[in-house]
């Protein structure tokens, strides 16, 4: 089933999104402004993001457009844009910007399922892919990673999602809470150094040149020239 992340900054709507989703056997995580939505859909490892554009603190559009601008549009989540705006210039600069699809509310919630399989059909496309930095291969299908020295390594899930997250932002220092958003999803009671536990576990899996720490900020997988 895809994770997603919804934006609403609609209590009612948001609820019920997130309940109607979690009982279809969705991971679901709900969002209600803009400057978070930016961050966790940046580094969150989501599927698909169910984006509001009229959001508190910071547009929807400006929202996609730094999803679209940090990971690619065919790297990253696919976008399906949810407003009251049903105006064409709306649906337009959503779609220039990267959005996959668009509904305008009030929607059915079997229109919503049904442009949630259609989306994740041309996302499984891109997404599953091979990827390569730094001298390392991850396939994320079979949920293993080829090392420096060449060697393939089966990778446990938060071994692959923290991967995944450091090659998709090759050249980028990650920060310690992004890549706990990306691994631990909504746990609370993470372990201070889990994540250098992690990271430890896939120096010595894959090389331990692999992944560069930047002191004081984080940690990065350097981006092939």
């Amino acid at each position: 089933m895809p994770r997603i992340l919804i934006v609403e900054d609609d209590p009612m709507i948001g609820s019920v999104l997130t309940s109607r989703l979690s009982e279809d056997g969705h991971v679901v995580q709900l969002l209600t402004d803009g400057p978070s939505a930016k961050l966790y859909s940046q580094f969150g490892d989501f599927d698909i993001i169910l984006l509001d554009l009229g959001l508190p603190g910071l547009g929807g559009l400006e929202v996609l457009r730094a999803v679209r601008e940090s990971q690619g549009a065919d790297k990253g989540p696919s976008v399906i844009v949810t407003t009251a705006r049903g105006q064409i210039d709306d649906r337009v600069k959503g779609l220039d910007l990267g959005a996959d699809d668009y509904l305008v509310k009030p929607f059915a919630y079997e229109e919503l399922q049904a442009r949630i399989r259609a989306v994740g059909r041309r996302g499984s496309v891109h997404r599953g892919a091979v990827l390569r930095a730094a001298g390392l291969t991850l396939d994320e299908t079979s949920a293993t990673a080829t090392g420096i020295d060449g060697q393939e390594n089966s990778l446990t899930r938060r071994e692959l999602a923290l991967l995944r997250a450091l090659m998709l932002h090759a050249g980028q220092v990650l920060s310690r809470a992004q890549l706990e958003a990306q691994v631990y999803d909504d746990e609370v009671d993470i372990e201070s150094n889990a994540i250098d536990f992690l990271i430890g576990k896939l120096r010595v899996k894959l090389g331990a040149k692999a992944i560069k720490n930047v002191r004081g900020l984080g940690w990065m997988v350097v981006k092939e020239s």
